[in-house]
């Protein structure tokens, strides 16, 4: 039996020029942080005493007797790459939910690989695990997604990734100095909305839109390499921080119809008007987390300004997706 431990991400510009729409024609740049939250994947030989070749454990669990019918389409596609033959047994569990803006759909795929190729007895790169997932979901299951929550499952830390035209991904690791990754988070709210929703629709629209939004869509890019300058200076300062994420939310809610909503602008306005410096939807948007900059004496009126959201705490996670528990018979 192998589990794997995949970490959630945190993205905090340049979010949407990681899309294949953008980066064929201008390369793309995000700076986004492994946080410590996770999502485990076990694996096992399933027994040969049930009814089923295969089970497939998640939100649903799936009883089928060939790879080829497993609903889960990462799940199925991951199985069919690695050529793994049944019996199988798959089980995952997610310490937030699915569909919430945090690249959770690639931390699976992710974790996915991860666990299998151990399975097989294989140790594979974190570059390798971020492809291989990057082809599954984007080559072989055409889902209208980038590459940024791939690279962040699979390598951790905090990055800043470029995204190069020819497909390549050139990651950089943010090495602060002077305490200034315990400063970022202790400057960062994150507000559970209630609403998980598809980003699949959000995203193809946007891809599609890209020719009409290149002018925004550079300006996010340039604040990748702003929020990496601001970052590396030593110490953050959530004033400037929060500017760039502000004028960020303010260009991405234009580059597709449900990126926002009016609740999200009014949580998004109360914050602000209790002192947040800036902020922003994660991911896709249309619902998830609501992510702050602000000084930690403002923290306290936040939480009230938006008392029907709920604070969940993270923290940076410096390890990408880990077999962290193997087992052998």
């Amino acid at each position: 039996m192998v589990m794997s431990r995949t970490p959630l991400r945190v993205s905090f510009a340049g979010g949407g020029t990681d899309l294949p729409g953008f980066y064929r024609h201008d390369y793309g740049a995000v700076v986004s942080t492994a946080i410590n939250k996770y999502i485990y994947v076990t694996i096992k030989a399933h027994g040969e005493v049930f009814d089923e070749k295969v089970r497939v454990t998640y939100s649903k669990s799936e009883r089928v007797q060939r790879i080829d019918e497993v609903e889960n389409d990462i799940a199925r596609e991951c199985l069919r790459f690695l050529e793994i033959e049944p019996p199988i047994y798959i089980s995952t569990i997610a310490d937030l939910p699915a569909s919430t803006g945090l690249g959770g759909s690639s931390s699976f795929a992710v974790g996915l690989l991860n666990a299998l190729h151990a399975y097989r007895g294989e140790r594979v790169s974190a570059g390798q695990l971020a492809e291989e997932a990057s082809h599954i979901e984007i080559d072989v299951l055409h889902q209208p997604v980038g590459k940024q929550d791939q690279y962040a499952a699979a390598y951790g830390g905090l990055n800043y990734f470029r995204f190069n035209h020819d497909g390549g991904v050139l990651v950089e690791p943010q090495r602060l100095i002077n305490g200034a990754l315990t400063e970022l988070f202790e400057c960062t709210l994150m507000f559970w909305t209630g609403h998980q929703r598809d980003s699949a629709s959000v995203l193809a629209e946007q891809n599609a839109n890209t020719a009409r939004n290149m002018e925004s869509l550079l300006r996010i890019r340039e604040h990748a390499h702003e929020v990496r300058r601001l970052l590396n200076v030593g110490h953050v300062c959530p004033e400037e921080l929060g500017r760039l994420l502000d004028e960020s939310w303010q260009l991405k809610s234009t580059l597709a119809s449900r990126v926002t909503t009016s609740e999200i602008d009014e949580w998004y306005r109360r914050a602000m008007n209790a002192g947040a410096a800036g902020g922003k939807v994660c991911g896709a948007g249309g619902g998830g987390f609501l992510l702050f900059i602000a000084r930690p004496g403002q923290k306290e009126a936040i939480r009230r300004a938006v008392p029907d959201l709920t604070e969940v705490t993270v923290n940076h996670e410096v390890h990408g997706s880990q077999v962290s528990v193997p087992f052998v018979d």
